[in-house]
């Protein structure tokens, strides 16, 4: 993977913290291209990364064996149209990380021979700790679908689906999940601060214990069930407020929420991929 050439059209906080884990990882900075309508964001990524900037997209996928398409949805299809020429590049694996848009509509543009790579990351791979989904057409080699997994991996872990329809829901876990658990420590510290804790320390202590939470379980052979077990004695305080989200329902709530969300993200697809 080290001498493969990597090119990332846009230059985002997405393009950023993957150069920065490709980098960190060990993958040569000028392996690494990057370039992005704006110039001076392309050229200050390029100074800080000490990797090379390309003045136009076609330039950039003269030099590279792999195009990461790091742009807004809404303008990917105009990328790609411009520069479609130059993606008929023989043997160019092209990963796209643009949510809501699905093999069918990238394949359409990009033609029903290019080797296509679908991901879903969360925003925690800015601070390479992503979750990301994968999706591999059938055009993609062994060598290209494991590239592309170690690209994502850069920041993060990775997983792949057999079912392009499984990323809508990799969407509503991992994508979307960030904002679950946010909304979850927003209430505590809430609540926290009413029990009569400053600000400070309450948010302090929630940050820690989410941390906690996570590395045990990432840690842990056990399931999230069995861990929650083991630190709810019966009689005791925990035992007391489980109860309380077990009676508010907070189980059907999380399943209708994450319903929504795969319902959102299916139906982005067809208005994104529309054009």
């Amino acid at each position: 993977m080290k001498t493969m050439k990597i090119g990332f059209i846009g230059g985002g906080n997405m393009a950023n913290s993957l150069i920065s884990g490709l980098i960190s990882s060990g993958h040569s900075a000028q392996q690494i291209w990057v370039a992005d309508a704006d110039q001076e964001k392309s050229s200050s990524l390029a100074t800080r990364m000490h990797i090379n900037t390309s003045p136009t997209n076609d330039a950039l996928i003269a030099e590279v064996d792999v195009v990461v398409l790091a742009v807004k949805p809404q303008v990917i299809a105009t990328v790609i149209k411009n520069s479609r020429s130059s993606f008929e590049k023989q043997n160019l694996l092209v990963v796209s990380i643009a949510a809501g848009i699905n093999q069918s509509s990238l394949s359409n543009w990009l033609g029903v021979d290019k080797a296509i790579v679908r991901c879903m990351p969360n925003t925690p791979a800015l601070v390479q700790t992503g979750a990301t989904g994968l999706h591999a057409n059938q055009n993609v080699s062994e060598e290209q679908h494991d590239l592309a997994e170690n690209i994502m991996r850069s920041v993060g872990i990775s997983v792949w689906v057999t079912n392009e329809s499984e990323l809508d829901a990799v969407t509503a876990v991992s994508g979307s999940g960030p904002a679950y658990f946010f909304l979850l420590m927003e209430a505590m510290e809430k609540s926290a601060i009413e029990l009569g804790l400053s600000q400070h320390t309450a948010q302090l202590l929630i940050e820690q214990t989410a941390l906690g939470a996570a590395r045990i379980a990432l840690e842990s052979s056990e399931s999230p069930g069995e861990l929650r077990n083991r630190v709810t004695s019966p009689g005791g305080t925990t035992e007391q407020a489980i109860k309380i989200f077990t009676q508010g329902g907070l189980s059907e709530l999380v399943k209708n929420a994450m319903q929504a969300a795969n319902d959102r993200s299916i139906s982005l697809s067809k208005e994104l991929g529309a054009d």
